[in-house]
């Protein structure tokens, strides 16, 4: 049963389905949502909006330290506004005072809301404003909208993420895919992110492994058969060292759930492989099912699942 289904839906040999599989990798997996999150980066700020608004008021002061300390005395809650405006999402910072005249004590500022402000307090958070450099903003009329420049520094944050996109996109895909393959069959049934206690709750099946907490991208049961499959996705542009254990571990746990009768398929991709092509191979052809996506466009899934 081996390969099986590589024979069916490619129709080649058995010597040329891993250079098939390393001649169908792909460069990029980005899609629309990778480059920027914009709901996410509406919602924070518009959570924020009316605070920034009431800031833009000091742009342009001639006196920037009275103004500031009357406004945040007036209006305690534009504070929450400080950290954001430098690219930070902490409520709370603790900054060293001054380390070149070996001052290592900190000051410590909190910027969760308050109802009230005192007098020491807006001096104490004019001084996280006059050392940080966010003064410049407004003296030198930098800007003309903290709204406006909210929206690129958040725009910058959202794009810190993009590595963990590029993890779940992988996911992401492969769910859409599986997906369809469960649609063309009833008897097929579905979970993502499966612990084996999720497993035995929804299937009444037991999967021992050394590591009970480990959970799995999808699993997917068909109740014709009584056959389990664990998939796990992921996704690699560079190369190094870590594919080879990558494909030493994934070698194992085929083996630890092959054992026990369950079918492990592990869906892969990326131009990283190129470099790490004999692990792979070893992997390849240890495992039962090492897939890419290009496989999965062609439908392999079904070939597989209805086994």
């Amino acid at each position: 049963m081996k390969y099986l289904p590589f024979y069916t839906v490619l129709g080649v040999p058995e010597e040329k389905v891993f250079t098939n599989f390393i001649g169908n990798l792909k460069t990029s997996i980005k899609v629309w949502d990778y480059f920027v999150n914009w709901d996410k980066v509406n919602k924070n700020v518009e959570q924020v909006k009316i605070e920034l608004n009431i800031l833009n008021s000091l742009i342009g002061s001639t006196d920037i330290k009275k103004d500031f300390i009357h406004l945040v005395m007036k209006y305690p809650e534009v504070i929450k506004t400080l950290p954001v405006l430098l690219a930070v999402r902490d409520n709370k910072l603790e900054v060293i005072r001054d380390y070149k005249k070996g001052d290592l004590d900190y000051f410590i500022f909190d910027f969760k809301f308050k109802s009230s402000m005192s007098q020491n307090d807006a001096e104490k958070y004019f001084t996280f404003i006059s050392e940080s450099g966010l003064i410049d903003l407004f003296l030198d009329k930098k800007i003309k909208n903290f709204v406006d420049y909210v929206y690129g520094v958040e725009v910058g944050l959202d794009s810190n993420g993009r590595k963990n996109r590029g993890g779940s996109l992988m996911e992401e895909i492969v769910e859409v895919l599986v997906l369809k393959s469960i649609d063309n069959n009833s008897n097929l049934d579905f979970i993502s992110q499966a612990t084996p206690k999720k497993i035995k709750y929804k299937w009444s099946y037991q999967v021992k492994f050394d590591k009970s907490a480990r959970s799995y991208d999808f699993a997917v049961f068909n109740k014709s058969t009584e056959k389990l499959f664990l998939m796990e996705t992921n996704f690699y542009n560079g190369g190094g060292s870590k594919l080879k254990s990558v494909c030493g571990e994934f070698k194992t746990l085929h083996n630890e759930l092959s054992s026990q009768g369950v079918e492990m398929i592990w869906i892969t991709d990326g131009k990283g492989w190129l470099t790490t092509q004999r692990p792979l191979e070893e992997t390849f052809n240890n495992n039962n099912y090492v897939l890419n996506l290009y496989l999965l466009k062609k439908g392999i899934l079904d070939e597989i699942f209805n086994q």
